[in-house]
């Protein structure tokens, strides 16, 4: 076979070398290639020193001998034109196989070796120049020779003995070089070699290191997730198991004395919630204790319309309730006594002094409004000596009555009527009693006839002097009496203060013969501008001032007459209340 490439079992040569090697002679039978010896045993030669390297053992010495006899036998038996190798038994380094293939020239021998021939002898030169070839080495030794262990087969030399690679220092190892590029030069097979070029990287094993960072990563991740979801589902629904919430400790339950809340305590089990029917209609209203016989205090427009005790039902902040008579009541200023028998436990509540109280002093109301008993609200006083009017729905003015208030924004609806009005020492100043209605025209009360829509701020009280005085003649004689002066206003007069009339009722005269304002001088057509010092600007509040006196008490009047201003001083007389 020769396709003009060199077989895989063959090593290149360089071009003098190839030219050497001699082309075996035409074979007889045609058929292009040259037939093999049958192989022979070798000799073994006598031990002799290793020859340098490349030296042929096929040219000298005894085993070169031996193989040139070997050769000449091949050629005589008429095997084949000429043995392509012997190789020397024992020898320890073998030399390389070489294969002769038709057509490849051979140089002549130096000498020739004498064998034995076959029937088509091979021509002296031809010999000479195959002996020559021979004595030269085509390759350098190979380090791992191997005896042979017979002769070659017909294509293949014999396999090299496989030896484990010496160990390399450990100074020595390092990366293995990266492949070169282009194609790989024509080197030894090595299969015992270490980090050559012909054998691929080993494989990069993975750190465990990273691995379990990378595993750290993905737990914390799915941990995370986790707790995410947990957190919101339990913020969603509430949780996971029973709510129980913090609360603080409620041993301690005392308050100070002057508190809203130690006001209220003290106050409540002396304030009753009445309710009344009779007369067609029925209402509510608040009403205190007076002492422990059952008297109690209430506005008269609460009561007005009951007949008999039937009608008045009084709800004690215990929740008893009891039946109420009626003790007196008095229009003019508006105050009424009911009482109660058979009621045990009492409260009381202690009575203050409202001339001793100041603006901005603070406050607090208990009443029922809206029949919400036992409700209790706070604020100041507002102003002092504001002169109100209620009632007044028989038009005669009979039911009119006229106070000389107290004015609070403590929140007073309708319900609050007759309830006390409470200072900081839970002592009572006052009698609720009316609330400036919002767009009003001129009611001034739960009695006045007015719609009665919520509190805006403006609730006046009856001072609880004059509301003493006045309980004490309802209590005691069932009437009440009012301070008079004699005389009779002009209601009409739009003049600043109040103007005696020139004739009286029923066209009597219009200031009383013997009265008060008769014996200090008072004329018809007189205007009275001050009552004490204190302005007058109309009669209602002329009224007003004197009713919150009682008879027998001294006053200054300051008039006008004729354009003169004078000062009259005189003694309140007493009238019948009704």
């Amino acid at each position: 076979m020769n396709n003009g490439k060199p077989n895989w079992w063959s090593r290149p040569s360089s071009a003098p070398e190839a030219a050497r090697i001699p082309a075996p002679p035409p074979s007889g039978d045609g058929d292009g290639d040259f037939p093999l010896p049958a192989p022979h045993p070798p000799t073994t030669p006598p031990a002799q020193a290793p020859e340098p390297a490349g030296t042929d053992l096929r040219a000298a010495g005894p085993a070169g001998a031996d193989a040139r006899a070997a050769e000449a036998e091949a050629e005589t038996t008429g095997t084949g034109p000429q043995a392509p190798e012997l190789v020397a038994a024992g020898s320890p380094d073998p030399a390389p196989c070489v294969v002769l293939t038709k057509g490849e020239p051979r140089d002549p021998a130096p000498e020739e070796v004498p064998h034995v021939q076959d029937p088509a002898p091979v021509p002296a030169p031809q010999a000479q120049t195959q002996a020559q070839t021979q004595a030269q080495p085509l390759h350098a030794p190979d380090e791992y020779r191997t005896p042979p262990y017979g002769e070659p087969g017909p294509w293949a030399p014999a396999p090299p003995v496989q030896r484990p690679p010496a160990p390399v220092p450990p100074h020595q190892q390092g990366p293995v070089p990266p492949h070169p590029q282009g194609p790989a030069p024509w080197t030894q097979y090595d299969p015992w070699g270490v980090g050559g070029p012909a054998l691929p990287p080993p494989p990069a094993k993975r750190s465990r290191k990273g691995l379990a960072v990378a595993g750290a990563l993905v737990f914390a991740l799915i941990t995370g997730v986790i707790g995410g979801g947990i957190g919101a589902y339990v913020e969603r629904n509430g949780g996971l198991t029973t709510v129980e919430l913090p609360q603080s400790d409620a041993k301690d339950t005392g308050r100070a004395p002057e508190s809203v809340a130690g006001i209220a305590a003290s106050a409540l089990p002396g304030v009753v919630t009445l309710h009344v029917r009779g007369g067609g209609s029925s209402g509510t209203g608040t009403g205190f204790v007076l002492d422990t016989k059952g008297h109690i205090l209430t506005n008269n427009h609460v009561v007005d319309g009951a007949r008999s005790s039937a009608d008045i039902s009084v709800t004690f902040s215990s929740g008893e309730t009891a039946r109420a008579k009626l003790v007196g009541k008095d229009t003019g200023y508006d105050l009424a006594v009911v009482q109660v028998t058979g009621v045990s436990g009492l409260k009381p509540l202690p009575l203050g002094n409202s001339d001793g109280v100041r603006v901005g002093d603070p406050v607090v109301a208990i009443g029922a409004p809206f029949d919400l008993s036992n409700t209790v609200t706070s604020g100041i006083i507002s102003a002092k000596e504001r002169p109100i009017t209620a009632g007044g729905e028989k038009g005669d003015g009979s039911d009119v009555s006229y106070v000389d208030a107290l004015q609070t924004d403590a929140p007073i609806n309708p319900g609050n009527s007759g309830g006390p009005l409470l200072d900081s020492k839970a002592r009572v100043i006052g009698i609720n009693s009316a609330i400036r209605a919002a767009g009003g025209s001129g009611g001034d009360g739960e009695g006045g006839g007015a719609s009665q829509p919520g509190s805006i701020g403006l609730g006046f009280a009856i001072p609880i002097n004059q509301g003493k005085r006045v309980a004490e003649e309802l209590i005691n004689t069932g009437k009440a009496t009012h301070p008079v002066i004699g005389v009779s206003l002009d209601m009409q007069y739009n003049g600043d203060g109040a103007r005696v009339g020139q004739k009286g009722k029923d066209g009597t005269a219009s200031v009383t013969p013997g009265g008060p304002a008769a014996k200090a001088g008072l004329r018809p057509g007189d205007v009275i501008t001050k009552v004490d010092g204190q302005r007058v600007h109309n009669g209602e509040e002329l009224i007003v001032k004197i009713r919150a006196h009682r008879p027998g008490d001294r006053l200054e009047l300051t008039l006008e007459r004729d354009g003169k201003e004078l000062t009259k001083t005189l003694t309140l007389g007493s009238s019948q209340g009704t």
